[in-house]
């Protein structure tokens, strides 16, 4: 289980202080994979990341009794000095894998070719999202997150994200945003919608849906 205790997290702008989460308390069971819905700077991504441990809540804590990936889309966390196998080492040591297998799984599910290899400074932003999908799935968590994440590379890359996730399906639970519905109707079964900071749970697609749009009405 995932839970939310009153985290909260603010940020400074130059129009002053804005409220991206106000106090929230959640839960996320597993055998659920929940899409997270809200417009753009809504604080969809901010949400993965304080789940994922990326970054802290000002209030409140995050209580994790599962395996959770970092969030899958997030590519700014490369050392850039490094290759993409040496930054691939430094994960298997993190979580403890075997190397050898961990490099044979990324190297062919990335398709980077000889710039494995190479300082991942190199690489372009979409060689980066292949890098860090096929680091997470090399490691076998209980839940991933994804931050747009099966949005990465072209298409063919793409549909072998997706066929990675159905096989996964049965052992390890999702939390992802994403714009398109259909994506979220293929991988989830609840929602929840971040509207002004505040974080409203559903356990039916379809009402998540109807309230987003409610949303994007509002403020178009």
């Amino acid at each position: 289980m995932i839970e939310l205790v009153d985290i909260e997290k603010t940020y400074n702008t130059r129009y002053g202080v804005k409220r991206v989460i106000k106090p929230t308390n959640l839960a996320f069971y597993r055998g659920a994979s929940t899409a997270v819905l809200g417009l753009n700077g809504a604080g969809k991504s901010t949400l993965l990341r304080m789940i994922g441990g990326v970054e802290k809540p000002d209030r409140g804590k995050v209580v994790k009794t599962v395996t959770v990936s970092p969030p899958l889309g997030i590519t700014n966390t490369f050392n850039g000095a490094l290759t993409g196998a040496e930054n691939l080492k430094f994960v298997c040591r993190l979580y403890d894998i075997d190397i050898k297998r961990a490099e044979a799984f990324v190297e062919d599910f990335a398709d980077l070719g000889p710039y494995f290899h190479e300082p991942v400074r190199t690489y372009s932003s979409g060689m980066r999202g292949r890098l860090a999908f096929g680091m997470s799935m090399a490691v076998d968590f209980q839940v991933y997150l994804i931050d747009e994440g099966l949005s990465a590379g072209d298409a063919r890359f793409r549909q072998k994200s997706r066929d990675a996730f159905e096989r996964r399906k049965s052992r390890s639970d999702i939390i992802m945003t994403s714009h398109n519905m259909n994506t979220i109707r293929d991988f989830c079964t609840r929602a929840v919608v971040i509207d002004d900071g505040n974080v409203t749970p559903f356990e039916d697609l379809d009402a998540a849906e109807e309230f987003y749009m409610e949303v994007v009405a509002r403020r178009r």
